[in-house]
């Protein structure tokens, strides 16, 4: 009852083509659909990971405007886009997907850490707000959800941005730690969260990283794919 009137009080543009109305009209919130499983190069021996949506046009645009230039009110339609590509993906055994089994205790979200220095930049981690975003919206549909923050990034390692792939992989070596007490309980479904994967060092780094504790993985789900593999995402616009 209260948005028509805070939409009068404080007017918003969609975040992807700045037309004024909602946070993510409907041409552009179509471009987040379902979860459809993309290859990159680094993560052929690692989890499945699933996209829902290429990196370009308006759905590059709403990324970079939450990620970089404060449209941080776009946590909520994005982090609700990666709530219901989560439930597409409760699959049964064998079949790369997520489970959340009675009496898992429901599902965790660990999300892919940034550096500080870019954190701080941005005011914050933006992928665990995300994960907090899609973690309320899972408990709002009935599956129990919670944000992991389980990782985080050593010093030393550089913007990724202009690397070549090699490069990404090498930059990160190492240099993706485990926060102990940010940890997921044992034995509980797990999925990797992150907003744009690109030849998948970040994600794979990650996930061997949790790994290395003991935790697996059994699926990677960012909200975009940049590259060539990104090309024939039905999706695209």
């Amino acid at each position: 009852m209260l948005r028509p009137l805070l939409d009068l009080l404080l007017p918003v543009d969609c975040g992807g083509c700045g037309m004024p109305g909602p946070l993510l009209c409907t041409d552009c919130e179509v471009l987040l659909g379902p979860p459809v499983r993309v290859y990159p190069s680094y993560c052929e021996a690692g989890p499945p990971v699933y996209a829902l949506g290429s990196y370009r046009g308006r759905l590059r645009t709403a990324l970079l405007a939450y990620k970089e230039r404060g449209r941080r009110d776009l946590a909520g339609p994005l982090g609700s886009a990666l709530a219901s590509a989560l439930l597409r993906l409760q699959l049964g055994p064998g079949s790369g997907g997520v489970q959340f089994p009675p009496g898992s205790g429901g599902v965790w979200l660990v999300p892919v850490p940034s550096r500080r220095s870019a954190a701080a930049r941005r005011g914050g981690q933006h992928v665990e707000l995300l994960a907090q975003r899609a973690a309320a919206a899972l408990a709002d549909t009935g599956v129990a959800a919670a944000v992991a923050p389980a990782l985080r990034v050593a010093s030393g390692v550089r913007d990724s941005v202009g690397l070549a792939a090699a490069a990404r992989q090498a930059n990160l070596a190492g240099r993706v730690l485990p926060r102990r007490a940010g940890l997921p309980p044992a034995g509980t479904p797990v999925v990797l969260i992150d907003d744009v994967v690109t030849t998948g060092a970040t994600v794979a780094a990650c996930a061997a990283a949790l790994l290395r504790t003991g935790v697996e993985v059994p699926a990677i789900v960012v909200l975009a794919a940049a590259g060539a593999h990104a090309a024939s995402y039905p999706s695209a616009g």
